[in-house]
C-alpha cells in the first residue's frame, strides 16, 4: 500500500546518524505491516535496515538476533549441537501466518514490537528467556524480559524514539528439552494458542502460554508437577483473561490451553508425544 502521507525517509548507517525522533515518524526494518494499511499520522520512515546489523551471533553466551533478523534467516540458522532447545526455532517460525515472501522481509524486532498474541517470536523469546536491548533517542539503552516488554494486543513497554536493537537468547536456556504446540481454527490460520513448555538440566519446569491470551503468561515450578496442579493454576491465573476474536473464542482457546498444557507435561516427563 501507497503510503501517500511520507514526506521524507531517512537511511542512518550508524547510531549517531539516527535523525531526532519527532511525531510522525515511524521505524521502518521489514514493513509487513506498516505498508498493509493506511498510516494518516506518519510523515518520515527511518529505515533500520541501512545500520547493516549482524542477523545472528551466536557464542557461549547464547544467541543475539538484530532486530532486523527476517524470519527466513532465523529459520535457517545452524545451531550448535549442544543447543537441545533449537528445533523450537524452526517450529515458531513456521507457526508465522505468512508466504515465503513475508518470510523473506518479516523481522524478528517487527514481530515482537507489533506485540499480538499469535506473534510467534513472541513465544520463542519468551520460552527461551529471551532479553530485548533497546536504544533510547538520548544515546542511553536498557534491557527488557520480552515476558515483561508485552503488555497486550498492539501495547509494549516500548517508549517514543525507542529502537529494538536485538534480542539475546541466553545458552542456558538454549540447553533445555522443549515442547511445542500450536492450534489454529483452519490449516494455515492464525495460531489459537501456542504453547512451550521447557525442562532444564535440574528439572525445572516452564511453562509459557501465548496466543490464547493477550499477553504472555509463565507457570514456572522447581520441578515437574501434577498434572491437576498445574491446570488449576493456569486456570486461577488466566481466569477472566482468555484471547478473544475471530480467530477463537475464549473457551476453545482455554480447553485447548489446558489440553496441551497436558500433553507437554507428559511428554517432557518422559511419555510419548
Amino acid at each position: 500500500m501507497d503510503l501517500n502521507t511520507i514526506t521524507a525517509v531517512e537511511r542512518p548507517t550508524s547510531r549517531e546518524a539516527l535523525p531526532t525522533w519527532r511525531a510522525g515518524d515511524a521505524f521502518l526494518a521489514g514493513g509487513t505491516w506498516l505498508f498493509s494499511e493506511p498510516q494518516n499520522k506518519l510523515t518520515r520512515l527511518i529505515d533500520l535496515s541501512t545500520l547493516g546489523w549482524q542477523p545472528l551471533r551466536a557464542s557461549d553466551a547464547g544467541l543475539e538476533i538484530a532486530a532486523t533478523c527476517t524470519i527466513a534467516q532465523l529459520d535457517a540458522f545452524a545451531a550448535p549441537a549442544s543447543w537441545t532447545a533449537a528445533p523450537l526455532i524452526g517450529q515458531c517460525c513456521r507457526a508465522f501466518l505468512a508466504s515465503f515472501k513475508v518470510w523473506n522481509v518479516a523481522t524478528v524486532g517487527g514481530n515482537i514490537v507489533m506485540s499480538l498474541p499469535a506473534g510467534p517470536m513472541i513465544s520463542l523469546a519468551t520460552a527461551l528467556d529471551g532479553e530485548l536491548l533497546l536504544w533510547a533517542p538520548n544515546g542511553s539503552e536498557r534491557r527488557v524480559r520480552v515476558a515483561d516488554f508485552v503488555k497486550g494486543p498492539l501495547s509494549n513497554e516500548l517508549k517514543p524514539g525507542e529502537i529494538v536493537r536485538a534480542i539475546h537468547l541466553p545458552a542456558v536456556a538454549l540447553t533445555r528439552r522443549t515442547a511445542f504446540r500450536q492450534i489454529s481454527l483452519t490449516n494455515v490460520g492464525r495460531s489459537g494458542a501456542l504453547i512451550i513448555g521447557t525442562l532444564d538440566t535440574k528439572g525445572a519446569f516452564v511453562l509459557t502460554v501465548t496466543a490464547s491470551t493477550p499477553r504472555p503468561y509463565q507457570f514456572r515450578f522447581d520441578a515437574l508437577p501434577a498434572a491437576d496442579a498445574l491446570v488449576s493454576r493456569i486456570d486461577r491465573e488466566v481466569a477472566g483473561h482468555w484471547f478473544d476474536d475471530i480467530h477463537g473464542l475464549p473457551a476453545w482457546r482455554r480447553d485447548m490451553t489446558l489440553h496441551f498444557a497436558r500433553e507437554i507435561l507428559a511428554e517432557l516427563s518422559g511419555g510419548a508425544r
